[in-house]
């Protein structure tokens, strides 16, 4: 299934090359929309400089070798040297025909890849907060995306779930017991277990010393320590998974991949970088030292192998996830979905990786760097009091203010449907203001502009599922796009098709280069394409059967892409509004 440039692409830079010659057979056909016609070609204007011709005379030229006569009923040279195309009804007709046809609406199946992704990455007894919002939705969005084009995604959520504050934690996991309400806390307010353990490790000395003693055992691998330690682990796992559930993502226990599932290969991983000379000793501490890696004093920027004092840093697990993630998981390319301030330290574990040989150079590490979330202030989300906002109170006010909305405007509606609808829209919200601007930049968090029904918003979409749910609920019938042909007379039927059959590319070109926010404007302009359809073209009163069957064809059609598009957002399409 191919959207109509990418028929018309490749015949205009053959007919470029036929004019001009075979040095210019890679030139960009430069296809725009245009206001006159279907498609617009620049490419004249483009190469005229260096083709030494005069824009008109060049579009010409390539009029002359270019034979769209199955595709086009008219190409005309307009202005200073634009090609203006519009396709032959029949042409796109059958294009969109084969589209309605298609289960999978255009999108490719890709030869298929192993496909690990490091995403959300909470800690074990720590609050979940704003910043595991956006490394969470847009990791997810890129799983779902990469599945549905055929890929084996590995999800890899990298939990903190070792080191120093486990000693603290486990010792104050003994003294509340471990079945007491205090311990079952941190299934639901993590950070008071916490900063419980915290207050006694700084205040009580006896505790302090346990708790140095207990990290010792814990690395030394006690039995005893060690089943504490996955008891504090399973109360987590409970947290984690409730706010995973409200945000609906798509991670499970399974996809768990904590910084423990590495801490046996740490100490070869540390000899074998020794042993090759990409490790050295500096004050006590072995690091890594790479060719154009510094500072702002332009000295050499360390990555930590081992501390001075023995443990190990995040550089030596980052590279053990590298060195696992080829060898175990074999994968084809990797990305890590963590925040635009780990790109340096990342990229060290990148080369210190290929240097040890861990990396080859035919598999692809991608760092999708992830902007903030900024308050009203164009700072980072906070509490009035400074710290992080927890990202289930950031959760629960979407919901609430999207039920806010919901009652005042169905207050006809049953209570658990309103209560439904809220959710839905609420959580879709934040997953579309998030998804809909590039990853790796900030965006301000405003519930009102979010939840808003007219502009790029998520219930906007949303809307434009549920309306045409509501057409084909009013008749009664079942929304299928290959019940009857589709025609294409009028210009926003036209406009509708073709951005419809812009959808399989738009989806391989999120899995291409990890840009969701491209997904979002996709369908933000098909929701526009469909509200001017629906204005202009009258569905159930059309002139005629025959034209009554085909646009509702369209509007079904339309319905499939918008679902499948909001489904691979990760939000859900509900069935009123």
């Amino acid at each position: 299934m191919v959207a109509p440039v990418d028929v018309i692409a490749p015949k205009v830079s053959a007919a470029i090359a036929e004019a001009l010659g075979d040095a210019y057979r890679d030139a960009d056909p430069v296809l725009r929309p245009s206001q006159y016609a279907d498609v617009q070609v620049n490419a004249a204007l483009a190469l005229a400089k260096k083709a030494g011709a005069k824009p008109r005379d060049l579009a010409q030229q390539i009029v002359s070798h270019l034979d769209l006569s199955q595709e086009c009923s008219s190409v005309e040279v307009s202005g200073p040297g634009f090609l203006n195309l519009t396709f032959r009804e029949e042409w796109l007709s059958s294009l969109v025909g084969d589209l309605a046809a298609d289960p999978r609406l255009g999108v490719p199946v890709e030869e298929r890849q192993n496909i690990p992704i490091d995403y959300s990455a909470p800690n074990v007894a720590k609050e979940m907060h704003v910043g595991h919002l956006r490394t969470t939705i847009v990791g997810d969005c890129l799983a779902r995306t990469l599945e549905h084009l055929g890929h084996h995604v590995v999800r890899q959520n990298h939990v903190g779930d070792w080191g120093t504050p486990f000693g603290m934690l486990v010792e104050h996991l003994l003294d509340v017991g471990e079945d007491s309400p205090e311990a079952h806390v941190v299934e639901t307010d993590p950070n008071a277990f916490y900063q419980a353990a915290r207050v006694k490790f700084d205040s009580d000395p006896d505790f302090a010393t346990r708790s140095r003693a207990r990290v010792v055992k814990l690395q030394a691998g006690d039995p005893e320590t060690l089943r504490l330690w996955n008891r504090l682990y399973d109360l987590s796992k409970s947290y984690f998974n409730k706010v995973y559930a409200k945000l609906g993502v798509t991670l499970t226990d399974a996809d768990l991949a904590g910084e423990s599932t590495y801490n046996d290969m740490l100490p070869g991983i540390c000899a074998d970088l020794e042993d090759k000379g990409i490790a050295t000793m500096d004050d006590g501490a072995l690091v890594v030292f790479l060719p154009g890696f510094t500072g702002r004093d332009d000295r050499p920027v360390p990555l930590f192998i081992r501390k001075s004092d023995g443990g190990y840093g995040y550089g030596t697990t980052d590279v053990a996830t590298v060195k696992h993630r080829i060898e175990e998981l074999h994968a084809d390319r990797i990305l890590y979905v963590i925040g635009v301030t780990q790109s340096l330290h990342l990229e060290m574990v990148y080369e210190t990786a290929r240097r040890a040989g861990y990396l080859p150079e035919d598999v692809e590490v991608v760092h999708v760097r992830i902007g903030s979330v900024l308050g009203d202030d164009r700072k980072i989300l906070k509490t009035r009091s400074g710290a992080p906002l927890r990202l289930m109170y950031l959760l629960d006010e979407a919901v609430d203010h999207a039920r806010k909305y919901v009652d005042e405007a169905r207050p006809e509606l049953p209570e658990d449907v309103r209560a439904d609808l809220a959710r839905q829209v609420g959580i879709g919200a934040v997953k579309y203001a998030d998804l809909s601007v590039a990853h790796d930049s900030d965006y301000v968090f405003d519930l009102d502009r979010m939840l808003a029904l007219t502009g790029n918003t998520g219930p906007y979409l949303q809307y434009a599922a549920a309306r045409i749910r509501s057409i084909f609920r009013g008749i009664e019938a079942a929304p299928d796009p290959a019940a009857s042909p589709i025609m294409l007379t009028e210009r926003a039927e036209r406009e509708l098709a073709m951005r419809l059959l812009e959808f399989g590319r738009t989806v391989a070109q999120v899995g291409a280069i990890y840009e969701p926010h491209r997904l979002c404007t996709y369908l933000f302009e098909l929701a526009q394409s469909f509200s001017s359809f629906y204005e202009n073209c009258p569905v159930l009163k059309a002139d005629s059967e025959e034209v009554r069957a085909s646009r509702l064809a369209l509007c079904a059609l339309t319905l499939q892409v918008m679902v499948t598009g909001l489904d691979l957002l990760g939000m859900e399409a509900p069935e009123q509004m």
